[in-house]
Parts: structure tokens; C-alpha cells; sequence
């Protein structure tokens, strides 16, 4: 009868139960007609597995063909879902305008309007908690959630943009990080929640 009951209850015998997954991609950098993607992970709430892709040092270094097949990979992955999670990524945020242009750039088909719900946990972290700080690994370190144990060093960044595998390698491993962080602060954070009808 409530809709947030619904959700927090997911009952099996609903005739409809949506397929919900905690999104996040890393990137070379904060703008989209510059930089490209480096990996996305989604991580699968029913099933707790993490499906990802990760940009390859030739796809950089000789194909130039940079993130066109993750950034593919990564549109087909979406339409498998009916509500995606992210943090600080809907629309004038990060992850879903970026991966959005991206898709664009390469003239991939990416999910449009009302094919898909998006939540994102940083509105409800900014405006339901008092936080000295609103990122996603201090929301978590105030609730003991772990994260980050795999910090954003900007030199390994920079090698991975340049192709370097074992900093692409650490990378993946931090992105896979993050969706396990975010799932678990949504769920810690979900009766505070409208869980609404905004598309993607």
C-alpha cells in the first residue's frame, strides 16, 4: 500500500518488482568533451554480483578509440535494470551526464527518458544528515560502512590515462569498491527516502 514499504520490503510476490543496480564509473577527469571513461561497475541487488568493464591500454595507446566499447558495454548493461542508484551522478551531477555525452560522442544508443528510474543517495545524504563533508567515503565512515580502502590517488590516475595497466588494474578494484560502499549506505538510508519516479 506504501511505496516505500514496497521497497524496503521487496516482497516476492509483487507483480512487479523492479530490478535495482548501484552505479558508478571513474573517469580520466570531470568533463566529458575532454576525457573519457576508464571503467564502470553496476553492482546487482538481488544478486549481489558486480558486472563492470574496464578500458583496455590499446583501446588508449593505438586504437584511439579510447572508451567506445566499455561506454557500450555499459548502455546495453543499464537496460537490464529498472532503477539505478548513484551518488552525486543524476542529471547536472557526474556519472549519468558524462556517461550520456560519452554515448553521444560515439553515437551509442543510451537509455532516454522514462526507460529507466535514477536515485541518487548524495540528495538524500545532503539534505537529511549534517555532514562536515558530503562525499560518499565520509557519509560511509560516519555509519562504519567500509570504503575506500583503495584511495582516488591522482598519480595512478594519470598513469592509468596513459595506459598503464596495473594503475587501470587498481582502479577497476577501487570502482568495484565504491558500488559495494554505496549499496550499503542506500540501503542504511532508504526509509529516509522518496523512492520516486525520476528517469534517467
Amino acid at each position: 500500500e506504501h511505496q516505500n514499504c514496497f521497497f524496503i520490503e521487496k516482497p516476492e510476490n509483487s507483480p512487479f518488482r523492479e530490478t535495482i543496480g548501484f552505479l558508478d564509473i571513474e573517469t580520466s577527469g570531470f568533463y566529458a568533451d575532454y576525457d573519457f571513461m576508464l571503467s564502470w561497475c553496476i553492482l546487482n541487488n538481488d544478486t549481489g554480483e558486480i558486472e563492470y568493464d574496464l578500458i583496455k591500454p590499446d583501446e588508449i595507446l593505438k586504437e584511439y578509440t579510447f572508451d567506445k566499447r566499455i561506454v557500450g558495454s555499459l548502455s546495453l548493461a543499464l537496460k537490464k535494470y529498472d532503477r539505478i542508484i548513484v551518488y552525486n551522478g543524476i542529471d547536472y551531477r557526474f556519472d549519468i551526464p558524462f556517461s550520456r555525452t560519452r554515448a553521444l560522442r560515439w553515437g551509442i544508443d543510451f537509455p532516454g527518458y522514462k526507460e529507466i528510474y535514477v536515485e541518487d543517495a548524495y540528495v538524500v545524504v545532503k539534505q537529511k544528515l549534517r555532514l562536515s563533508r558530503k562525499k560518499l567515503g565520509n557519509a560511509c565512515g560516519l555509519l562504519e560502512i567500509p570504503a575506500k580502502s583503495l584511495p582516488g590517488d591522482p598519480n595512478i590516475w594519470m598513469r592509468a590515462t596513459a595506459g598503464s595497466k596495473k594503475d587501470l588494474d587498481y582502479i577497476l578494484e577501487h570502482n568495484k569498491e565504491d558500488v559495494i560502499s554505496l549499496r550499503d549506505l542506500y540501503n542504511r538510508l532508504t526509509k529516509f527516502m522518496l523512492h520516486g519516479k525520476k528517469s534517467i
